[in-house]
């Protein structure tokens, strides 16, 4: 799936991914392949992403939004 984090500032990261990891407002949660569309508030904590080759990322997140929509996540950012 296809994941575009963006701050105010600037893009932090575009690239395909396999797994999401995400600070919800109410805990974490990750996003796969093939999930439902959705919305959700983020709040202040660390992404984890993982690529195909299991490599894995992290960004810090001060909260934000995000959206899931046919394998693309986008993540609005603080």
């Amino acid at each position: 799936m296809n994941l575009e984090i963006i701050t105010p500032d600037k893009t932090v990261f575009t690239g395909e991914v396999d797994l999401v990891q995400l600070p919800g407002i109410d805990g974490l949660f990750e996003i796969l392949n093939n999930h439902a569309p959705m919305i959700a508030a983020l709040g202040k904590g660390r992404i984890k992403t993982m690529d195909a080759e299991k490599k894995l990322q992290y960004f810090e997140i001060k909260g934000g939004m995000l959206e899931v929509l046919e394998n693309k996540v986008l993540v609005l950012a603080e």
